[in-house]
């Protein structure tokens, strides 16, 4: 099945692209292709359950490190069967977003059905993408039944996603809850003796070092000035 770019609606705006062709006069090289930039999505499997309610939403979460803005766009192997939040978008520096999975058929038809996902990611001038696999299970969710690492099955084609808008409000209570996570992290690493000390309070597995404390305070200090915008 061929892919084709998705559409729908980014931040209450619609854009549309024209393309059209052009004769050049001499050849061109052909663009080389961007280096694999490495993508932060967790968790990396989802696993619905048709008898237990909660379990019809998942979230994905898409951590974006790096200084630069990149923009995703998830495709899937059932797109009739799923509906995602914000399908395709884009992640400001040192942020992430929450892509909210619903399943919309769990009827007995599809229990033990395995849907892949793929996001595909691009910023500062590099591209990347990352497969989740997706399971319905008939019942509800024990300590037996939870996910396990997924199988190795036959790849189907993809297909891009509607595409709904996140409530801007929930993309700001996440980018807050990573900032407080990552902030009491650097604060750990800052508490922690040198090598250099001795310390028989701490084993000495748990000495850091300067660089580990010099990087410890610049995200620190990042997250402090975002703060305090």
């Amino acid at each position: 099945m061929q892919q084709q770019p998705m559409k729908g609606q980014e931040s209450g705006s619609r854009g549309k692209a024209e393309v059209g062709g052009v004769s050049p006069s001499h050849p061109q090289s052909p663009p080389s292709p961007p280096s694999p930039l490495p993508i932060f999505l967790f968790p990396s499997e989802l696993v619905f359950y048709s008898d237990q309610r909660s379990s019809h939403r998942r979230v994905l979460t898409l951590y974006n490190p790096y200084t630069f803005t990149i923009r995703f766009k998830m495709l899937c192997t059932a797109p009739s069967l799923y509906s995602v939040v914000e399908a395709e978008g884009s992640v400001r520096a040192k942020s992430c977003v929450d892509l909210v999975v619903r399943h919309q058929d769990v009827s007995p038809r599809h229990w033990g059905r395995r849907d892949r996902f793929r996001l595909e990611v691009s910023g500062g001038g590099q591209g990347g993408k990352r497969e989740v696999w997706a399971e319905l299970r008939g019942g509800e969710a024990t300590s037996q039944n939870r996910p396990t690492s997924p199988l190795r099955l036959p790849t189907p084609s993809l297909t891009p996603l509607p595409c709904f808008t996140a409530p801007h409000k929930v993309r700001r209570l996440s980018q807050f809850a990573v900032s407080v996570v990552m902030g009491v992290v650097c604060v750990a690493f800052l508490m922690l003796p040198l090598h250099s000390e001795p310390n028989s309070l701490v084993p000495s597995y748990a000495h850091v070092t300067v660089t580990q404390k010099l990087v410890c305070a610049y995200v620190l200090g990042l997250l402090t000035m975002v703060f305090l915008r």
